[in-house]
């Protein structure tokens, strides 16, 4: 899932869809899409994978790796927040210092980290 996750952030591609049902374990990838196309349950899912990603490659996410991951430019950066804020939410990304109180510097890991 490492090599799937990294190169999809690679080719930009949205998030990779993983159900289990059953015994059974159906994995979809997907064709390109803007930033702008994918809705808010792919973003998070996106944001969610790039969090697992950094985290088993010994890194953490931020809202600088979010960024590069979807080429949104430094003037963009609240759209990278609010991403990072709707997964924080949905649960799925936790800080890695919740005593932390900077913003700026807040790194994210995966929920089960």
């Amino acid at each position: 899932m490492d090599k799937v996750f990294f190169y999809n952030e690679l080719y930009q591609l949205p998030p990779i869809s993983v159900l289990v049902v059953e015994h059974k374990t159906r994995v979809t990838i997907y064709s390109y899409k803007a930033l702008n196309d994918l809705d808010k349950k792919e973003k998070i899912r996106a944001c969610y994978q790039h969090a697992c990603l950094k985290y088993v490659s010994n890194d953490k996410m931020t809202n600088q790796s979010l960024r590069d991951r979807f080429k949104i430019e430094d003037q963009n950066a609240a759209i990278a927040s609010r991403i990072i804020k709707d997964a924080l939410e949905e649960g799925v990304v936790k800080l890695e210092d919740p005593e932390s109180k900077s913003r700026k510097y807040a790194k994210y890991i995966p929920y089960w980290a």
